[in-house]
């Protein structure tokens, strides 16, 4: 019994020790204040880069740990970097985790990070800098919004093949990226699974596993139509009478001659060329006509080419594996406002989930009510502009003497106090429903 107990416990210390330990190699959450100046670097390889503050925007779970990094000005470029200690993921796990919110409502643009190498220099990261991973949500338009996974393999950039649809809304959302050592993947948004599958299936960064086989051709009989026309079926004739003669007039005319129509007297052929006459609807047109359509006797169903293993096609492990040490956002967007924050690079899944919950997860219902909230409180504002603009309107077509004073609108809108009071009463509004928000999420 001794000898079995010392041989469990011996299996079990050497369980232990094969775990892999947790590595984070980058934990961003922006939580003290302009400290991330020092840690993230401007690029200056062109002088008209849009700008990044932070800020947590108008609508948020915790004002001072919803804090981002957040693009500030329209139509422009961005290059920022953070740099952190060389690390490979061979052999190991490498998730990729961070959190972005478009308030603005973009309708093109990125929002996306990239990975790069130990090689770069971040004051002169740009578009065309050589990268590793590119990972998240790219908008261009509307109905054409995906998650951009693109691999570097051997000098050349794959983008995936299978469309992983992105979230739109105005609200914050986490992007997951796992890559395993056996070069599978898995995709999450908001801690939900998206895609899953092999990195060379959703990327062509290798030859196929099968090819047809270039010697076993399609015979020359093998038919592959299923239906023919009935070469028994022939097109029905007419009979007409046209001029005393017989004369065939197939249904299939929309027009025929005018039997009727005479060649007028003063008809010179010779200067007014061959007298043909007028064409009519026939009444009898049913239409083209086409033969029936019968199963065909000789039908020897779809080929299948042969397959056979490709001898170009080599797998490889190592498909994504890469040293990284630099974190960027290299994007352009049309309309700026989007917010990025809680960015992750671990070797742990579990931590990584964890890690949402606790930063995204705690504050994601508090931030969408609160924009529910501000929404619902626009649209009334604007259904009550809407309003007093119709009354005003309707006043108007009524005074046909004119006796209403002009300019009595723009007095009033000019009256002062009016803007103030409307700001009362905003703040009031916000105010009344933010001990709500306080309360649920204080439950939460």
């Amino acid at each position: 019994m001794k000898g079995l107990l010392l041989l469990s416990l011996l299996l079990a210390t050497c369980t232990l020790g094969t775990q892999v330990q947790r590595q984070v190699y980058l934990q961003e959450e922006f939580e003290d204040g302009d400290g991330w100046k020092k840690r993230w670097v401007e690029s200056k390889h062109r002088p008209d880069y849009g700008k990044f503050w932070l800020t947590a925007g108008k609508f948020y779970g915790d004002k001072e740990k919803d804090k981002g990094l957040q693009t500030s000005e329209d139509a422009k470029f961005y290059a920022l970097s953070t740099s952190f200690k060389p690390f490979s993921n061979e052999n190991e796990t490498l998730v990729v985790q961070f959190s972005v919110k478009h308030k603005q409502g973009i309708d093109g643009g990125g929002g996306y990070m990239k990975l790069f190498p130990d090689t770069p220099n971040q004051e002169d990261m740009h578009s065309e800098s050589e990268y590793y991973i590119v990972f998240g949500p790219d908008i261009c338009g509307f109905g054409n919004n995906k998650v951009q996974v693109i691999l570097h393999y051997q000098g050349k950039y794959y983008e995936n093949n299978k469309t992983i649809k992105c979230r739109i809304n105005k609200d914050t959302h986490l992007y997951t990226l796992i890559i395993c050592p056996n070069a599978t993947k898995e995709a999450k948004i908001d801690n939900k699974q998206v895609a899953a599958g092999d990195l060379e299936d959703d990327w062509d960064v290798l030859p196929p596993r099968k090819i047809k086989d270039p010697y076993a051709p399609k015979p020359r009989k093998w038919d592959e139509c299923l239906q023919i026309e009935d070469p028994e079926d022939n097109k029905p004739e007419v009979r007409g009478c046209l001029a005393g003669k017989q004369v065939e007039m197939q249904e299939d005319f929309e027009y025929i001659p005018d039997l009727d129509a005479k060649k007028p007297d003063d008809w010179n052929e010779a200067m007014d060329g061959v007298w043909e006459g007028p064409l009519i609807p026939n009444l009898k047109y049913k239409g083209q006509w086409k033969p029936w359509i019968v199963g065909n006797p000789d039908y020897h169903g779809q080929w299948i080419h042969l397959e056979i293993d490709n001898p170009k096609y080599k797998p490889d492990s190592a498909i994504c594996h890469c040293v990284v040490s630099v974190l960027g956002l290299d994007l352009w967007q049309a309309k700026s406002g989007s917010i990025f924050d809680n960015f992750l690079l671990t070797n742990d899944e579990e931590f990584a989930e964890e890690f949402g919950n606790k930063t995204w997860g705690i504050r994601k219902d508090v931030e969408k009510q609160w924009r529910e909230l501000y929404e619902e409180m626009e649209k009334r504002k604007q259904e009550e502009e809407a309003k007093k603009k119709r009354e005003k309107e309707e006043e108007r077509d009524d005074d046909i003497w004119g006796i209403e004073e002009e300019g009595s609108e723009e007095d009033f809108a000019e009256e002062p106090g009016n803007d103030t009071k409307e700001d009362d009463a905003e703040r009031a509004f916000l105010s009344k429903n933010e001990e709500v928000l306080v309360d649920q999420k204080d439950e939460l």
